[in-house]
């Protein structure tokens, strides 16, 4: 069942969006506020976040900023701000909508199916993204910040490996079983930190990191951008 973020500071309203969107089978979760969505965001993957620009403790538009930094999900803005400016900067934001009220509960319930199939399309390509990393598998591209990345063959490996076992703790006996290249030839211990390190090097930042080392066992891959 796919969920949906509700942000939305009216209580009736926000009932109300959620109960429409559940009789479409979502599950719809509601946070009133700045706050309550950040917390409701740990350690949680949404497929569809409906955020309102005017919350009692903060700008939707900069809560839009923080969802986009730790989740790659699609955001439809919800709002009363329907000044062309508030709109140009939701969509400049990335927002995949911009509804303003007062609007039409069958119109906005049509509206979130046709996002939804949009991202299940595209998560149906070989591509990862998170935050601000973006690989596409298929094509061997990636960028970093909307900047080009260079990785060998052998880092794309490495990070197919890692991102499709999201959370999971990788011994390095695994990753080194999963790393022997199609002609087996076999990549030792001391060449696995190597590669990792420089994987890093490459893919992290100062308040981005991907890769948590887990002592003396092996690694995950940490959406989250834990420090390691």
């Amino acid at each position: 069942m796919k969920r949906i973020l509700v942000v939305e500071d009216d209580i009736m309203l926000n009932s109300g969006l959620c109960y429409n969107l559940e009789l479409d089978k979502y599950r719809a979760v509601p946070a009133h506020n700045v706050t309550e969505t950040l917390e409701k965001m740990k350690g949680k993957v949404y497929d569809l976040v409906v955020l309102d620009v005017n919350l009692p403790d903060g700008s939707g538009f900069n809560l839009c900023k923080k969802i986009r930094a730790v989740q790659d999900v699609p955001i439809v803005f919800l709002t009363a701000r329907d000044l062309e400016e508030d709109v140009m900067t939701g969509f400049e934001l990335g927002a995949d909508d911009y509804i303003t009220k007062p609007f039409n509960i069958n119109i906005f319930r049509k509206k979130v199916s046709a996002i939804l199939r949009r991202s299940e399309k595209k998560k149906d390509r070989n591509v990862y993204s998170s935050g601000k990393l973006i690989i596409d598998f298929d094509k061997l591209k990636s960028t970093i910040e909307g900047k080009p990345l260079v990785l060998t063959p052998g880092e794309y490996k490495m990070l197919k490996i890692f991102t499709s076992n999201h959370g999971v703790l990788l011994t390095r006996q695994v990753l080194l079983e999963k790393l022997y290249d199609k002609d087996s030839n076999f990549v030792d211990e001391h060449a696995l930190t190597v590669s990792v390190n420089r994987l890093r090097n490459k893919i992290e930042t100062k308040d981005r990191k991907y890769i948590k080392t887990v002592y003396g066992m092996g690694y995950l891959w940490d959406d989250d951008g834990n420090e390691t």
